[in-house]
């Protein structure tokens, strides 16, 4: 695969940027020896074998993903849309490579795995793979999603058995019902969703007669949040982070 090609995956910009970035020896590539320095290549039509391939662009390492998949630590005060209409959208935390990646033959960078309102923090799952995207974000897949949430009230056992019973929310006479709930103090709980409704867990929460002061998703599937990761950081998602979502 040519150099310029494998840029223009990675979502360094057009064709013509990529083959510019190269002959303008801004584009080093790292050997097998993980700790030999990189090495300048000025020729953009140079083949190269992408698997396993680090890159150093602009003095960035970058490693090669055939497709990405991106675990972000999303932020109170961010939007989870690519227009955002009244707070910073999530995707400006994200590098250009990210927010650019070819899809379709368009450059349209990662999209987020479902959303998290303004206010919700937590665990948010990006990627340019569609498939991957519908099998952790359709309704029909009803894949479990853990939130910890604080209250304004204190949390009765009633309440429980009624998040669990289900409780009719305004716009589907139909229940809604929370998969799981955990009492974890008298202000505090954790509830898994297996769908999601448009601030299915703040209507669900009122429905019982309380009111969300705090809601942080920390869970997905099998996949927890990397309590490494600060808010606002993001990093790749392994092969054992993969494996756990495949189980999904």
């Amino acid at each position: 695969m040519q150099l310029q090609e494998i840029l223009y995956s990675q979502g360094f910009g057009t064709r013509r940027v990529c083959a510019g970035l190269v002959q303008q020896g801004w584009v080093q590539l790292y050997g097998d020896d993980a700790a030999a320095p990189p090495v300048l290549c000025t020729d953009a039509a140079h083949e190269v074998v992408p698997e396993g391939l680090r890159l150093r662009v602009q003095g960035v390492d970058w490693p090669y993903h055939a497709k990405a998949y991106v675990m972000l630590h999303k932020p109170a005060g961010t939007e989870c849309s690519q227009k955002p209409s009244a707070y910073p959208s999530i995707y400006t935390l994200l590098p250009a490579p990210l927010r650019q990646r070819p899809c379709k033959g368009a450059l349209q960078g990662v999209q987020a795995v479902g959303r998290l309102d303004q206010d919700t923090t937590g665990l948010l799952l990006l990627s340019d793979d569609g498939q991957f995207i519908h099998r952790l974000s359709s309704p029909k897949k009803h894949v479990p999603k853990v939130y910890r949430v604080q209250l304004k009230h204190a949390v009765t056992a009633a309440q429980v058995q009624q998040l669990l019973a289900g409780v009719v929310l305004d716009d589907d006479p139909r229940p809604v019902r929370a998969a799981a709930c955990e009492m974890l103090g008298p202000n505090a709980i954790d509830l898994t969703l297996t769908e999601g409704k448009y601030h299915q867990v703040k209507r669900m929460l009122a429905a019982v007669g309380n009111r969300v002061e705090g809601l942080h998703r920390w869970r997905m599937g099998a996949l927890g949040l990397d309590a490494t990761l600060a808010p606002g950081q993001w990093r790749w998602l392994t092969p054992a982070d993969l494996a756990l979502l495949g189980s999904v």
